[in-house]
């Protein structure tokens, strides 16, 4: 699963700490960078997880419907076209049709 290729969890990245060295970076700099980080990777994992859930969902609903018979044999669905198409002609066309 996806889960098993990520590296890194917002947990992981809000809990990181850094060195601090003579020249390095601003800690307030990389911490607000950091913060947008954490947001982002949590609408991500949300998304996926949805993503995940609807796909569930459609799946089962496919099994569903794959197990389900048709309700018409194409022959009956037939027969009923003729049917209409008859009731139809007699209708425009009246008694002239049978003439």
């Amino acid at each position: 699963m996806l889960s098993d290729k990520i590296q890194l969890t917002a947990k992981d990245i809000l809990e990181k700490e850094f060195k601090t060295a003579m020249r390095g970076y601003k800690p307030e700099d990389v911490d607000k960078f950091l913060d947008l980080i954490i947001k982002d990777y949590e609408i991500m994992q949300q998304e996926i997880e949805e993503l995940q859930q609807d796909n569930l969902r459609l799946k089962k609903q496919l099994d569903e419907s794959s197990r389900r018979p048709s309700t018409q044999a194409a022959g009956t669905t037939n027969f009923d076209i003729l049917k209409r198409l008859s009731n139809l002609e007699k209708h425009v066309f009246g008694d002239k049709l049978y003439d």
